[in-house]
Parts: C-alpha cells; sequence; structure tokens
C-alpha cells in the first residue's frame, strides 16, 4: 500500500450575462491504462442541466463531451480525486534487441507508426546545445535513460 493523495481541480467562469455554452471536451479523468490505483473519483458541473457523453480518443484517454441546453451566466467544472502512489518499477519494460544500445534505428514499419512522435522541428539555441550533449551518450539505452534523469 502508497501513500493516499487527493487532488482538487476547479475551473470556474463567470459571465456578465446568459450566454450559450458551445460544447466543451474535458480532459479530467485518469486514463483506464493508468498505473496509478485511482480510489474515488468525481466531477461536479454546473449548470447542473447538462449532458456528459464519455468517450475515448485513439490513445485511450477518456474525454468528456459536455453539452449544455440552457443559457447561463456560469460554468464551473470540479474534480475530486484520492491516488494510492504505489511503488512502480520505473523499469518494468522489455527492449527489443535492435534498441538495447543508443542510439538506434527504428524498424521501418514501427517508424511509420511513431512519425507523429519523431518528426522535428526548429528549436532554440539552449534546447539543441542539450540535445548534441545527449546525441554524445552513446551505450546502453537503460544507462542512457539513467543518466538523461539524472540532469
Amino acid at each position: 500500500m502508497g501513500i493516499h493523495i487527493a487532488l482538487h481541480h476547479k475551473t470556474s467562469y463567470k459571465y456578465d450575462r446568459l450566454i450559450h455554452l458551445a460544447p466543451h471536451i474535458v480532459r479530467l479523468r485518469p486514463a483506464p491504462h493508468c498505473r496509478t490505483p485511482i480510489l474515488s473519483y468525481s466531477m461536479q458541473v454546473i449548470p447542473a442541466e447538462h449532458f456528459i457523453n464519455w468517450q475515448q480518443d485513439p490513445f485511450s484517454n477518456y474525454l468528456g463531451r459536455l453539452v449544455f441546453p440552457e443559457k447561463t451566466r456560469e460554468f464551473h467544472v470540479e474534480v475530486d480525486l484520492v491516488a494510492d502512489m504505489i511503488i512502480i518499477n520505473p523499469f518494468d519494460y522489455f527492449l527489443e534487441p535492435h534498441a538495447e544500445k543508443f542510439p538506434f534505428t527504428y524498424e521501418s514499419r514501427l517508424r511509420h507508426e511513431l512519425r507523429p512522435y519523431l518528426s522535428k522541428r526548429r528549436l532554440g539555441k539552449t534546447f539543441n546545445q542539450y540535445v548534441a550533449e545527449i546525441k554524445s551518450m552513446p551505450g546502453r539505452t537503460i544507462d542512457f535513460l539513467v543518466e538523461l534523469n539524472m540532469k
């Protein structure tokens, strides 16, 4: 059993007149694949007169689509949850043989699937220096990750 923590989040808007709220998408619910056990979760929405449809995005994250049939002067979303902060082994994964040494190259099929995460864009001088320093740390991938996290 780990440490129990409570999280409270509140977003509030007040308007000077009655307005019609367009549908809102909220992403304030832990994903079903979250490794941290969630002991309790609640979400309160004002205006109370609303519809919510829970959906999942392509990565299985929850999103709530809120629809408000009536005009309102305020909008509030309040979330409370309690999580059990258990100890999780950060090295609980398997490396494919081609990825045991860093840097490595993804197989073409996997590289295609990961394309959104591998795209590069121009960044600032400080970040580029940081990346150059990282690239100069070849070796075992696990050692690389440990060293990177110690920076």
